[in-house]
């Protein structure tokens, strides 16, 4: 069976909404609002216990998802720009904030995330971001991509952090 061919169908989030999920330390959904199953066109049924990549879009850089699992592990939280794919072969872009969920030793037993409408001007930066990260990921590989995207901070003299915040805005 091959993967889903995505369209250009694109779903946009309203201003007022959140997408909220929780997933287990593997990344498998536990919990998904109506929002989530909303704009991914799914069920619950359809999203608990699947993996979070259920909705990834294949347009996504491997490499901003290995920036995401590398600082939520370190319990570190992370805001990242994330395009997903709803069950139509459609998309919807999302601003995430994902931070890691503990117990009450602090370990930590899953993560959880927020997601709610990006500045349309910010995808308009990240957009050829994502293409060039992408592109380089199919010829190069993630540390390529992911150096990348370093270089491109270096060059405007920011952190990540700093760098998603002021696009935000």
């Amino acid at each position: 069976m091959s993967a889903p061919k995505p369209n250009n169908h694109e779903r946009v989030m309203k201003e007022e909404d959140f997408i909220i999920s929780k997933t287990d330390t593997s990344g498998k959904i536990t919990y998904c609002n109506e929002i989530f199953m909303d704009m991914a066109m799914m069920t619950e049924e359809e999203l608990l216990g699947k993996s979070h990549k259920i909705v990834r879009h294949p347009n996504m850089p491997k490499a901003i998802f290995k920036l995401l699992w590398d600082r939520v592990q370190n319990k570190e939280e992370i805001f990242a720009y994330v395009k997903n794919l709803s069950a139509d072969c459609g998309f919807y872009w999302v601003f995430a904030n994902v931070t890691a969920s503990y117990d009450d030793n602090g370990k930590i037993i899953g993560y959880y995330s927020v997601r709610r409408k990006p500045n349309p001007k910010a995808i308009e930066t990240i957009k050829p971001l994502y293409a060039e990260m992408l592109r380089l990921e199919k010829n190069n590989g993630i540390n390529v991509s992911m150096d990348y995207l370093t270089n491109v901070l270096k060059e405007e003299g920011v952190s990540y952090d700093e760098f998603i915040a002021k696009i935000q805005n």
